[in-house]
């Protein structure tokens, strides 16, 4: 018989104690936003409000439509890109939506082109909703209790 290469262990091993890894900047799901992906997202909305400007995108409905991009959020691996999207008036933005999704292998290719990164980030295109979210607060302010309980301090 041959002899043993590895040391034979007769007793049992401890377990081994649990490691909690250390929140890394690439594991973050609800911290703010790095500074890289803040840079990145704002390439990406000045590179297609470029393009929607310029009409270099051919679909009749953008050609209708005057497009506002207030934002767009990057994922941690800089590998999703969500664009968020308004058209002027608030009207129709589901047929935008559609337009820009039917066009968004072409958009993409321009973005990667634009912004130098090594994967060319994936686009999803939603309904930008911080203007409805505004003008909720605006009529809660204008209620008669706000009002109310703001003149009491006066």
């Amino acid at each position: 018989m041959p002899p043993r290469l590895w040391p034979v262990r007769t007793r049992p091993q401890k377990p081994m104690p649990k490691h909690t890894p250390k929140p890394s900047a690439a594991g973050r799901s609800s911290a703010a936003p790095s500074q890289r992906q803040l840079r990145v997202g704002e390439l990406i909305r000045h590179k297609l409000a470029e393009m929607l400007t310029r009409g270099e995108i051919h679909d009749d409905v953008l050609a209708d439509h005057v497009v506002t991009i207030p934002e767009v959020r990057m994922s941690p691996d800089l590998k999703l890109a969500t664009v968020y999207v308004m058209p002027l008036g608030g009207k129709d933005v589901g047929p935008v939506i559609a337009a820009l999704d039917r066009n968004k292998r072409f958009i993409r290719g321009e973005i990667a082109h634009a912004v130098n990164l090594k994967f060319a980030p994936d686009l999803r295109f939603r309904e930008d909703e911080t203007f409805e979210e505004a003008t909720r607060i605006d009529r809660l302010l204008d209620s008669a209790v706000v009002r109310r309980d703001v003149d009491k301090d006066d």
